[in-house]
């Protein structure tokens, strides 16, 4: 009796075990292919994918997409101010984030509840694009880089995660420090900021990703600065370039351009690419602390 249920257990954990194995083979499937495509269309002649039907592997072979991007010299000065307000505006911001993250943490503190009320609020209204507008030119933010900064110094949502992290931790540890002579700012560089490096890692995450990604910032404050122009504002207004010469073209525009052309599709395939390989290239370092501050920074004891 006890071998046949051995068995019957065994048998369902082999469905079950096949049933989750196939699930997550399609997940995997599903959520690799666009990239995989888009790699394709990228390497592929750009007059031939619009042929259609590239899929994981390019019909035709080229390199001229990527030439064509990187040939234009204003890419790699667009490049360098990226990795600026990358590194700068994730590193400030990181800052202000565990600072604030910290005193609103503190029950002792007089104006927790107000403070978390008025940052909670930002979460749901703004002031609207023109007012922000007016508000960065008083504050001379226009065509300077501190737009890129300043205004993504702190951002609600990381906030919170950050100070809910913080107060699962025993608040015992405080208190011990406390008591051996440590002021606030000690017992929040040498304590608290050792014991939160997976959320702290978390957000680094999603501060940089968005620093990386924006362009629209760019296109609004800092358009009339060349100086400042970001690798993807730079990259999309190639794809405007090319969309426009392929509307004034017409239908004969895969034509003209013979092998040695680009189209919107192809423009489109190649900037994602080359915006998307730095984040790959950190990520995989991350996701260890990306996990567990997703997982712990939403649990509090």
């Amino acid at each position: 009796m006890s071998g046949h249920r051995f068995y019957k257990s065994s048998k369902e954990d082999i469905i079950v075990d096949t049933v989750i194995n196939i699930s997550l083979t399609f997940l995997l499937i599903v959520t690799l292919y666009p990239f995989l495509n888009m790699i394709a269309v990228s390497l592929n002649d750009a007059t031939d994918s619009l042929r259609g039907g590239i899929y994981l592997w390019p019909r035709e072979f080229t390199l001229y997409n990527y030439k064509n991007i990187l040939k234009d010299t204003t890419i790699y000065h667009a490049t360098m101010i990226s990795v600026l307000r990358t590194v700068i505006g994730t590193t400030t911001s990181l800052v202000a984030h565990v600072i604030l993250a910290y005193i609103l943490s503190r029950k002792d503190f007089v104006f927790r509840k107000p403070l978390t009320a008025i940052l909670v609020l930002t979460m749901y209204f703004s002031g609207g694009l023109i007012p922000t507008y007016f508000l960065f030119r008083s504050l001379h933010l226009l065509n300077s880089f501190n737009v890129y900064i300043v205004p993504a110094l702190l951002s609600a949502f990381n906030v919170i995660i950050i100070r809910t992290y913080i107060e699962g931790l025993p608040n015992s540890l405080i208190e011990s420090a406390k008591i051996d002579g440590a002021n606030e700012m000690q017992v929040l560089i040498k304590i608290i900021t050792p014991l939160i490096l997976p959320v702290i890692a978390t957000v680094a995450l999603f501060i940089s990703v968005g620093q990386w990604n924006s362009w629209f910032d760019t296109y609004i404050f800092a358009s009339s600065n060349e100086k400042l122009s970001t690798l993807q504002y730079e990259l999309m207004k190639k794809l405007a370039s090319a969309q426009q010469n392929m509307s004034a073209s017409g239908p004969d525009y895969s034509a003209k351009g013979g092998s040695q052309s680009v189209t919107p599709n192809s423009i489109r395939a190649t900037m994602t690419i080359i915006a998307t390989a730095p984040i790959l290239c950190v990520y995989p370092f991350l996701q260890k602390y990306f996990i567990t501050g997703l997982t712990l920074g939403g649990v509090k004891e």
